[in-house]
């Protein structure tokens, strides 16, 4: 009895036990299904995250797409803004005798605002102003190249060195004369400035002639002579200078390629005017008559041949030392400079012979307009709007002689110096070699084609003012002689240069 109560026991522990331990595992059974539950919903937590944070990503990234849009876009409008106020200011520019407006201040204003609207919006400020410190650097060259040869041609002037040159003119005949003053005003030009031969010769012919229909077409003769014989001389026109300080052609190369060129293209005009009426049916000898000459300053002779020769040294300072044109020039200046001070030391009545005073007579609102179009010209180039109309010429035009063919018939409408600018930054030595045709007929197109039309030169500009001439009277009296000569031009360098002569 007690074993089978014994045994009863046992059992009965043994059940207890067994139902304890499924007890157990059934509760860490839901325990286990708990966690799985929990981690099945974690899971879809950690799911829908990731979701939102693709869709969060997403976004972000759309958002950068369309910020780094932006700046491409605001790139047209940039370019578009660059190339109104250009053409806006250069309107006002061609028409500043109608409008009222200095063409130096709208020159500077145009320079500053397009500089402006091309840093605005600039990933970074440093690169824009190291191409403007850059451009800065090259403009400067030219401008202090003009100011000091813009000096002694007044120095020379303020001593009546000119004289030495116009007392040896004093033919009577008016189809002679009309030779003479040509090709002096041809050869002088190729060592002073067009501007300045200009208003020399033009001097000249108030001292020759009374104002007459034969002195207005000695003028334009003039304006054509300036032109003709600035195109091949490095020293001569602004634009062949431009060219040369900045490494498009040398000096020795131009003179032989261009000299033919540049006097056919004089040549041509004055036959043809020579066989006009005006300078044959001796209506325009009543007017001719040689006025009383001027008496030469103290050393004029002295200062004339000093001056003379800083001028021409610049190219041979350049040869010699590797250093830019400016510097030579300035050399020269300086040389002149302790010689009047010298030469005239102690006569307070000789101060209006010493530089100082020339200084105050030169253009310097001239040398404030080549420095704003040129800083304007180089923020196109900096902008990359010329290289894009280079592109569109390179596709388009057929050839380079056809470009410099049509950029000396555009510099007849507009002013040269900002044309062959713009040429210098649509293409550069990679593209045309130094000494090439390219560029050779871009100092010769750009010179001579600025005689078509009277506005088309700084000469004709000057000849306008001093003579009162208009613009009809050139374009019906002259316009269709200088043509001919420019196209005449254009023909011996092609022909001189495909032989090779």
């Amino acid at each position: 009895m007690d074993l089978a109560m014994h045994d009863f026991a046992e059992m009965t522990n043994y059940i207890n036990s067994v139902t304890n331990s499924k007890l157990f595992l059934l509760q860490h059974s839901q325990i286990a299904e708990n966690l799985e539950a929990a981690a099945l919903a974690a899971s879809k937590d950690v799911q829908k995250l990731n979701h939102r944070r693709t869709k969060l990503r997403g976004a972000r990234v759309s958002t950068v797409s369309s910020l780094q849009s932006q700046p491409s876009s605001w790139e047209g409008f940039q370019d578009l803004a660059m190339a109104l106020v250009f053409v806006i200011g250069y309107v006002v520019i061609i028409f500043e005798e109608y409008l009222s407006f200095n063409k130096s201040g709208v020159g500077l204003l145009m320079a500053v605002s397009l500089w402006v609207i091309h840093i605005i919006g600039a990933p970074s400020t440093d690169i824009e102003v190291s191409e403007l410190t850059h451009a800065s650097a090259q403009v400067s060259e030219i401008v202090f190249f003009l100011l000091g040869a813009m000096t002694i041609v007044e120095i020379i002037d303020a001593h009546r060195g000119f004289k030495l040159v116009t007392d040896n003119i004093t033919t009577q005949n008016p189809r002679l004369l009309l030779w003479v003053i040509g090709f002096v005003t041809f050869f002088l030009s190729s060592v002073l400035d067009s501007l300045a031969s200009t208003v020399v010769m033009i001097s000249l012919l108030r001292k020759l002639l009374r104002l007459s229909e034969l002195r207005k077409i000695l003028g334009a003769v003039v304006v054509i002579a300036a032109n003709a014989g600035g195109a091949w001389s490095p020293i001569g026109a602004v634009t062949t200078t431009m060219l040369w300080i900045h490494g498009q052609i040398s000096v020795v190369q131009t003179m032989k390629d261009l000299f033919i060129p540049s006097i056919i293209s004089l040549a041509v005009p004055l036959v043809l005017m020579s066989l006009t009426s005006i300078v044959n049916d001796g209506k325009g000898q009543n007017s001719l008559g040689i006025f009383a000459s001027e008496e030469s300053a103290p050393q004029g002779l002295l200062v004339f041949l000093l001056s003379l020769g800083a001028l021409l040294f610049v190219p041979v300072f350049r040869a010699l030392t590797g250093l830019p044109p400016y510097m030579g020039m300035l050399l020269g200046l300086g040389m002149l400079w302790i010689v009047t001070d010298v030469i005239h030391y102690g006569d307070s009545e000789r101060k209006k012979l010493k530089v100082p005073h020339a200084l105050s007579r030169i253009d310097t609102q001239g040398a404030l307009f080549f420095l704003g179009i040129l800083l304007s010209v180089s923020s196109l180039e900096a902008a990359g709007i010329l290289q894009e109309i280079a592109n569109y010429f390179d596709a388009h035009v057929p050839s380079s002689e056809v470009i410099a063919s049509a950029i000396g018939l555009i510099s007849a409408v507009i002013d040269n110096v900002p044309l062959v600018a713009a040429t210098m930054g649509m293409y550069d030595v990679s593209s045309f070699p130094r000494d090439s045709e390219f560029w050779q007929l871009i100092a010769l197109c750009a010179s001579t084609g600025g005689s078509i039309l009277v506005a088309g030169s700084a000469a004709g500009v000057a000849f306008m003012g001093m003579e009162k001439v208009n613009f009809c009277w050139y374009m019906r009296k002259v316009s269709g002689f200088a043509l001919a000569g420019y196209a005449a031009g254009i023909a011996a360098y092609l022909v001189l240069h495909k032989s090779r002569i």
